[in-house]
């Protein structure tokens, strides 16, 4: 078995608009540098990004454009908070 470091970067980006999706949902997925793309992108818009492995394993098995089951809300919430707390942290930093 070969040491975790040695694995493919991974990475799965989600969408979400609380006022009118129902669930966020798988917007791009990849693996080895489509991964390294997906997470570039992020950070060159701005979008904070996760290094969360075992998040990332269950939301790769989706398809494209598919919602995220109930049964990760709770690891999806937790993945918001982040995500929403850089982005008012972001926000005292600019003003």
């Amino acid at each position: 078995m070969a040491p975790k470091d040695n694995k493919r970067k991974k990475a799965v980006a989600l969408k979400y608009d609380r006022l009118k999706d129902s669930a966020p949902t798988v917007t791009a997925k990849g693996q080895g540098k489509v991964a390294e793309n997906i997470i570039a992108l992020a950070l060159d818009h701005g979008v904070p990004v996760k290094d969360d492995p075992d998040l990332v394993e269950v939301l790769a098995s989706l398809d494209i454009s598919q919602e995220i089951p109930a049964e990760i809300y709770v690891a999806v919430a937790e993945l918001l908070a982040f995500v929403y707390g850089a982005n008012a942290e972001g926000l005292k930093k600019n003003s």
